[in-house]
């Protein structure tokens, strides 16, 4: 596991363009942290890092939303609203087996239908110091792990 401490959201922003370096197609990154930590402020950072030029929204109300015209298509999710047969009943599998990077927040909902082999992100937000979070990345699967030693920041 490794853990980076960010001050504001252009750090936020940094390590996401940094991760964005090392993805390949089909990875999935599984965003977790309490409501305003930072899940889409990081995916945001993503997109910018694969050159997808349009305006990143919370999928909350639509579940997915699928963005493509980057180096590779990025696949946005918000599991929030959903249990476990709501998760399988969308067939995630064809997202997780395509040609872009899946993001998904709250995937805790539906533990069960990810799949074994990610990076599982964890933002602790401190609200009382604005701006200040702390990731906590933990790879699951080689791919992962060689992601996660090239990540070198100023931390």
């Amino acid at each position: 596991m490794k853990e980076i401490q960010v001050k504001d959201q252009e750090g936020s922003y940094k390590l996401a363009q940094t991760l964005a370096q090392y993805v390949k197609p089909g990875m999935v990154f599984l965003l977790e942290g309490d409501l305003g930590a930072g899940k889409t402020t990081f995916t945001k950072g993503l997109a910018q890092a694969l050159h997808i030029d349009r305006m990143i929204k919370s999928p909350t109300y639509t579940i997915i939303r699928e963005y493509q015209g980057g180096d590779l298509p990025l696949y946005h999710m918000d599991l929030y609203r959903l249990d476990l047969d709501m998760a399988l009943d969308l067939g995630l599998e064809e997202y997780f087996d395509g040609p872009g990077l899946c993001v998904v927040e709250w995937p805790s909902q539906a533990m069960e239908a990810m799949p074994r082999k990610h990076l599982k992100i964890t933002i602790k937000d401190y609200f009382d110091q604005a701006g200040h979070r702390t990731f906590y990345l933990q790879a699951e699967g080689e791919a992962y792990q060689a992601l996660l030693d090239q990540v070198h920041l100023d931390e």
